[in-house]
């Protein structure tokens, strides 16, 4: 799913951002999202969240865990 539309972001979802610093190599972080920093309807580079450990980054994938 495409972590550039806010609605498709919930909090306590499992995401992988791009971090500011790893912007030039791509390196993804995986945390859950504690806070949604983004107030627009999309963002084309992805929307902007704050996971649970405190690091800010733009959600490139949204993980899909089996239940």
């Amino acid at each position: 799913m495409s972590g550039t539309r806010r609605d498709n972001i919930k909090l306590g979802e499992k995401v992988r951002v791009v971090q500011k610093k790893d912007q030039r190599s791509g390196e993804l972080t995986e945390g859950i999202v504690s806070k949604i920093l983004t107030n627009a309807a999309t963002h084309p580079h992805g929307i902007k969240v704050m996971l649970d450990d405190g690091n800010v980054g733009r959600v490139k994938e949204i993980v899909q865990e089996r239940q």
